[in-house]
């Protein structure tokens, strides 16, 4: 990594405001109290390393998980500066902790020329939303150290000790008066910093969790940066061509893009600015994917691939079974949009789209195997795409001559505001009377499902508008799918899957989730869909009110209140056993119901199971199915 030259002591620490409003409001500053915004913490921090790893001064970052939940992130970067600020009388690090707004991410003369964090408000939010805090800096020869409590001073920053060493060791206990819960979830992290250990190439970042007898523990650092992210996304996929293709360009902005295409008929393109992950895209996804049209289409053409009478192909037909990630540094990023990572920077879309211009278009003209295969597999997206048009067509001439819009197997609720309306997707006739039965009318809805339905991970969309069982789905949303698909024309604010907590029920809802994640995504990504959860047991006793339980941890417990005498346990095999009033009262009641809502945290983890799961490799699946077959509880054969 090439280093930034640039002077980064007391005078590149800008202060802007104060911090008191941070323990007050802390939604503002990381999202939620969650456990989300549990995970943003570490992240802060991390991100601060990551930060001297883009500078070319840190190889390792190292982050432990200790009993009690405490944190430590340590870095052998340069370590954040000891000498006393001008404007705010006390040292820099000090500073960095108790000062919102205060960091070497502002302005051109900062200590970095690109920086990861969003705000730069990361040491002092994660110091104020702690119940203690301890750093550990080694820099000029010294080591130095300060602690604080709620985000107040303790223990001045103090130099304890000599070194030749540099870096900075954060310790951290998160605050359980702020946080609905302080269990980290190791996977979570995992997957995080490996995506970042990706995007910066030869960073090594491991993880440790100490917390259970058994560590845990993950080790990053991958010497060929995107490309290995590529292999690694496309695992159980089958590739169109063997290795990815690698573009790059330096300068002022620099941009790293990586793509491979693979036999699947779904687009997946990872934007990042600064290591921020752009789940929104932004101006650099558009340069990439109006380049990518050009380019593909102009080669068709000059070499005879695409006749004088034929169309061009499409941005979309281009896209199909493309994995992509494109990853730019920006100085000063602008982001907008609802979850604000979408980037807004104007001039990023034209050098984005110069670069893959000009880079990609040599790589097909010096790999015509490649640009040929890619191309086959764009031409039959295209007559596919004209196929799903007409079978479409069909189905809107069909809906109009039958004078209705929605399938006869819908139960729908008298209310027309989808911000209160929901629709429960259920699996048999059986439950799906009962659910009708016992609903509230005004705002329920109710689509029965039967039997298995198509598998769109190995189909396209022509195959799913003529599905008997999909056909219901996409009419009932209202929405459309894939290109077509338009968030505001939902019918109901929830789309709730209700299924049996059976192998059958599971993979009912492995089937819906991935038509779901793979042609109405946004509808996962607004936050429409749910999981209801009903209840595995119902304990009977005389003299007491049943008593339901959703999972063995509660049963037990409610045994072990109210004693194991005279007790009937029941054991719901399939929503069928229960009648409409205790399906209303366990399942769909709102004030009393337990619901799941399926997020997009995690695309890349989900595309990864669905592909597993769904996918036509066998392998992967048999591997998946024996790693995580210890996990499964109440296997029903």
């Amino acid at each position: 990594m090439e280093k930034y030259e640039h002077k980064y002591g007391a005078d590149q620490i800008q202060v802007l405001e104060g911090l008191e409003a941070v323990r007050k409001r802390p939604g503002m500053y990381i999202g939620s109290v969650s456990v989300r915004g549990l995970h943003h913490l570490v992240y802060e921090i991390v991100d601060n390393a990551v930060d001297e790893a883009l500078a070319g001064y840190c190889k390792n970052i190292h982050v432990t998980i200790d009993k009690g939940n405490i944190i430590t992130v340590e870095d052998d970067g340069r370590g954040i500066p000891v000498d006393i600020h001008p404007k705010t009388k006390i040292s820099a690090a000090e500073t960095v902790y108790t000062v919102l707004h205060a960091g070497g991410k502002f302005g051109g003369d900062s200590g970095y020329k690109v920086s990861g964090g969003l705000h730069g408000v990361g040491s002092s939010v994660v110091n104020a939303l702690s119940q203690w805090v301890e750093v550990t800096i080694q820099r000029d020869g010294g080591i130095f150290q300060m602690s604080f409590e709620r985000g107040k001073t303790v223990k001045p920053l103090t130099r304890i000790g000599d070194s030749k060493k540099t870096g900075t060791t954060v310790k951290f206990l998160a605050d359980d008066t702020i946080f609905e819960t302080l269990q980290y979830e190791f996977e979570v992290l995992e997957t995080r910093f490996r995506e970042m250990a990706f995007l910066t190439k030869g960073l090594r970042i491991t993880i440790e969790d100490l917390r259970e007898e058994t560590p845990k523990k993950a080790d990053f650092c991958f010497e060929g940066g995107l490309v290995s992210f590529i292999e690694y996304l496309n695992n159980n996929k089958e590739k169109i061509h063997p290795k990815p293709i690698f573009i790059e360009r330096q300068g002022e902005v620099p941009v790293e893009i990586s793509i491979q295409y693979t036999t699947s008929y779904t687009e997946n393109i990872y934007t990042f600015v600064n290591n921020i992950n752009t789940i929104e895209g932004g101006t650099h996804l558009e340069g990439f994917k109006t380049a990518l049209t050009k380019v593909f289409n102009d080669y068709a053409r000059s070499h005879n691939i695409l006749k004088e009478k034929d169309e061009n192909l499409k941005g979309e037909d281009i896209r199909e079974g493309i994995t992509a990630v494109i990853s730019v540094k920006v100085k000063e990023p602008q982001f907008e949009g609802q979850t604000k990572t979408k980037l807004g920077n104007s001039e990023v879309k034209g050098i984005v789209q110069s670069m893959v211009n000009d880079a990609l278009a040599t790589f097909l003209e010096e790999n015509p195997n490649t640009a040929k295969a890619i191309l086959e597999k764009c031409i039959s997206a295209a007559r596919a795409r004209e196929a799903a048009r007409k079978a479409r067509e069909l189905v809107r001439r069909k809906s109009a001559l039958e004078n209705t819009t929605l399938p006869g197997k819908l139960a729908d609720c008298s209310s027309k505001n989808p911000e209160e309306c929901e629709v429960y997707i259920v699996e048999g006739d059986s439950a799906g009377g009962s659910a009708k039965q016992g609903r509230d009318r005004r705002f329920q809805a109710i689509l029965p499902l039967w039997g298995k339905m198509l598998n769109v991970e190995k189909s396209r969309a022509d195959k799913i508008y003529n599905n008997d069982k999909l056909n219901p789905v996409i009419i009932a949303v209202g929405a459309g799918i894939g290109s077509d698909f338009d968030i505001t024309k939902i019918r109901y604010g929830k789309v709730i899957i209700m299924a049996d907590a059976d192998v059958d029920g599971a993979h009912i809802r492995t089937l819906l989730l991935t038509f779901f994640f793979r042609y109405m995504r946004p509808l996962i990504e607004n936050g429409n869909v749910y999981l209801a959860q009903p209840p595995l047991f119902k304990l009977s006793k005389k003299g007491m009110e049943d008593i339901y339980c959703y999972t063995d941890e509660e049963r037990d417990k409610a045994l072990a209140e109210i004693g194991t005498e005279n007790v009937t346990i029941q054991r719901y095999k399939g929503l069928g056993e229960m009648n409409p009033e205790q399906l209303w009262e366990t399942t769909m009641d709102p004030a009393r119901r337990i619901l799941i809502k399926v997020t997009m945290d995690d695309a890349m983890k989900a595309d990864e199971t669905f592909t597993i799961l769904m996918g036509d490799e066998i392998g992967p699946r048999r591997e998946f199915i024996e790693q995580n077959a210890k996990y499964v509880k109440n296997l029903d054969i």
